[in-house]
C-alpha cells in the first residue's frame, strides 16, 4: 500500500469503474494495468460499457462505483436534464483535447472542407443535414454545436442532431445515416483511415486545452467512500503522469488499449493522434500543439470550477436548461475539490492556485467564469 494510505481506512477495496471504448479511457485502464491502484490500497475492476446513457444509469443505480465519463453528462444528471435529478460528483479531469468533428467524404467531394464551405453548401443544398454527437449534454454535443454556430449554422434549427454511441459513428457515417459527427478518438482518425470521412476541426481548435472526460461518480458513493475515492484519484493521477511522461509510454499505452478488452481497434487507429500527428484525410498533415494529454503536471487533471460552469452556460444557451442555474453553487456541489487536493498530495501532484481559468474559444469569446449568466445569453444562436 502507498505510505500515504496506511493511516486511512479504505471503505471499499474493490472499485468497479466503467469506461467507453475511447482513447481517453487510457488513464483509468493504465491505473489498473500498471498496478497504481494496488499501490494506493484499492483494486480497480474495469467494466466496458456501450453507451454514455448506460454509464449514467449504472452510476445512479450503484452498479458502477465511478466511471470515465463525459463532463457534461455528470452536470446534466445533476441538473435533471434528460433524466431525474441525481446528485453527482466530479472527482478529477481525466484528459484535455483530442476529439474531432468529422464530415462524410461525400460532403468533402461536394466542397465542404471547413466551416465556411460547409455553411455555404448547407445554404445551397437546402436539405436537412444530420450531425451526430454522443450524448445530449455531453462534451461532443457542446463542441459540435459551438463550432457549427461559430460558422453561422444554427445547430438545432438549421440541422438535425442525433445521438449515436462513439464506437458506432464510423459505421453510421459509412451507411449514409448522417453527414458528420463529433466524437472522441480513435473514431475520427478511424473514419479518415477507412476513407469514409475527413477531419474538418479538432476540439482543441474550438477550445485549446479544453476539459474532456472526468472521473465521475454519484455523490452518495463519494460521501460513503471518501478514502476509496481519494485512493482512486491518486492512482489515476499517477497513471496519467506515466502516460504523458514519454512517447514511449504513449506507444505502450496505445498497444494495450487497442486490445479487444478496451477500445478494440487497430493500434494504427489510436497511435498517430495520441502522438499529436494529425492527417485530415484531405492531404494535410501536421503536428498538433494541443494534442490529447492526460496530466500536464496536473493542470489537465485539476477540476476547475469554471470548466464545469461553462457546460451549464451551454445547456442554458441550447434550451436544455430552463432558467439560469446557480452556476457557482452547482459547480462547488459537484466538484470535489478538497478530495482532489488530498489525493493530489498523495500522488505528489501540484494543485493550481486558482479554481478558475481563462480561455479564448474559436469565435474569439473569452470564458473565465466571472459572469456566467451574461456569457450564456450573449451568443447570437441560442434556444430558450
Amino acid at each position: 500500500m502507498h505510505p500515504g494510505g496506511k493511516h486511512m481506512q479504505i471503505e471499499k477495496q474493490t472499485v468497479r469503474i466503467g469506461f467507453n471504448p475511447l482513447t481517453d479511457c487510457a488513464s483509468v485502464v493504465m491505473a489498473s494495468v500498471l498496478g497504481f491502484d494496488e499501490r494506493h490500497g484499492i483494486r480497480i475492476v474495469l467494466s466496458k460499457e456501450t453507451s454514455w446513457a448506460g454509464v449514467r444509469d449504472k452510476l445512479v443505480t450503484g452498479e458502477l462505483d465511478a466511471a470515465h465519463a463525459l463532463y457534461g453528462m455528470v452536470y446534466g444528471t445533476q441538473l435533471g436534464i434528460g433524466s431525474q435529478c441525481h446528485d453527482m460528483a466530479v472527482l478529477m479531469n481525466l484528459n484535455r483535447n483530442g476529439q474531432a468533428i468529422t464530415l462524410s467524404k461525400r460532403l468533402m467531394e461536394a466542397g465542404a472542407v471547413d466551416g465556411p464551405s460547409l455553411a455555404a453548401l448547407m445554404r445551397a443544398e437546402r436539405r436537412q443535414y444530420v450531425f451526430a454527437q454522443t450524448f445530449p449534454t455531453g462534451t461532443h454535443a457542446m463542441w459540435l454545436y459551438y463550432w457549427l454556430a461559430a460558422q453561422g449554422i444554427d445547430p438545432l434549427r438549421g440541422a438535425r442532431a442525433i445521438t449515436v454511441p462513439p464506437a458506432q459513428m464510423v459505421y453510421n457515417l459509412a451507411e449514409g445515416h448522417m453527414d458528420g459527427f463529433c466524437a472522441g478518438e480513435p473514431w475520427g482518425h478511424r473514419a479518415v483511415m477507412d476513407g469514409i470521412g475527413v477531419t474538418v476541426a479538432t476540439s482543441q481548435q474550438i477550445w485549446p486545452d479544453h476539459p474532456e472526460k472526468v472521473l465521475g461518480a454519484s455523490a452518495a458513493f463519494v460521501d460513503a467512500h471518501p478514502n476509496a475515492c481519494r485512493a482512486l484519484i491518486a492512482a489515476v493521477l499517477e497513471a496519467g503522469r506515466w502516460i504523458d511522461a514519454s512517447d514511449e509510454n504513449r506507444r505502450a499505452m496505445a498497444e494495450i488499449i487497442a486490445g479487444q478488452a478496451y477500445v478494440n481497434t487497430d493500434k494504427a487507429a489510436i497511435l498517430p493522434r495520441i502522438l499529436g500527428r494529425y492527417d485530415d484525410g484531405m492531404g494535410r498533415q501536421w503536428q498538433d500543439s494541443h494534442p490529447m494529454c492526460f496530466h500536464q503536471d496536473g493542470a489537465a487533471n485539476y477540476p476547475y470550477l469554471s470548466d464545469g460552469m461553462w457546460f451549464m452556460t451551454q445547456f442554458h444557451r441550447w434550451g436544455l436548461l430552463k432558467g439560469q442555474p446557480d452556476y457557482e453553487r452547482t459547480a462547488r456541489a459537484v466538484t470535489r475539490m478538497q478530495l482532489y487536493g488530498e489525493a493530489a498530495e498523495l500522488a505528489g501532484v501540484a494543485v493550481p492556485a486558482q479554481a478558475t481559468r481563462s480561455s479564448t474559444l474559436v469565435d474569439g469569446r473569452v470564458w473565465d467564469g466571472t459572469d456566467p449568466e451574461r456569457y450564456a445569453t450573449s451568443f447570437p444562436f441560442q434556444l430558450r
